[in-house]
């Protein structure tokens, strides 16, 4: 039940340190920060944010993170973050009827409400993954037939998707 025994205090001065290792290289560079549980968690960025410059946040936020409705969660647990901050879900994805990964699991709520949720706070993401044996999948053969998960995001990406003004 524990993912590791680190507290925002430790992370928080390790990433800073990696971060000036990183602009000892490369100036331009923009380090990507994750929060706690499998990075969806970016809550005390709130009081302790990384303390340099031109960092963005990551998060994860599957369906299973959360019950519905996500929207006021989403917005305690990472979504103020980008009243300030870039931030970027470098995974999100869903799947229905899946056994393997409970926490993946959707009934057709969760594409259309994080696209929506994104949209409205300036949040970049990509989905996970392309691949037919990774979960969540967005294909599912090498013949690219896609999944739910794929005809969603791929009618997102091609414009076709009409964001709400929730």
């Amino acid at each position: 039940g524990q993912y590791g025994k680190c507290t925002w205090d430790e992370w928080k001065t390790l990433m800073e340190e990696l971060i000036d290792v990183i602009y000892a290289h490369n100036q331009k560079a923009i380090p990507l920060v994750a929060g706690f549980n499998w990075a969806y968690d970016l809550t005390p960025v709130k009081f302790k944010p990384i303390e340099r410059p031109n960092v963005a946040y990551v998060t994860h936020p599957y369906p299973g993170k959360r019950k519905y409705p996500w929207l006021d969660e989403w917005e305690k647990d990472f979504g103020f973050v980008a009243d300030n901050y870039p931030v970027i879900a470098t995974e999100i994805g869903f799947m229905t009827d899946n056994d393997e990964d409970k926490n993946l699991n959707d009934d057709g709520k969760y594409g259309p409400a994080i696209a929506n949720y994104f949209n409205k706070k300036g949040i970049s993401w990509v989905v996970w993954v392309f691949d037919p044996v990774w979960v969540p999948q967005m294909i599912k053969n090498w013949d690219y037939e896609p999944t739910d998960q794929g005809k969603f995001f791929k009618n997102v990406m091609q414009g076709k998707f009409k964001y709400s003004n929730q």
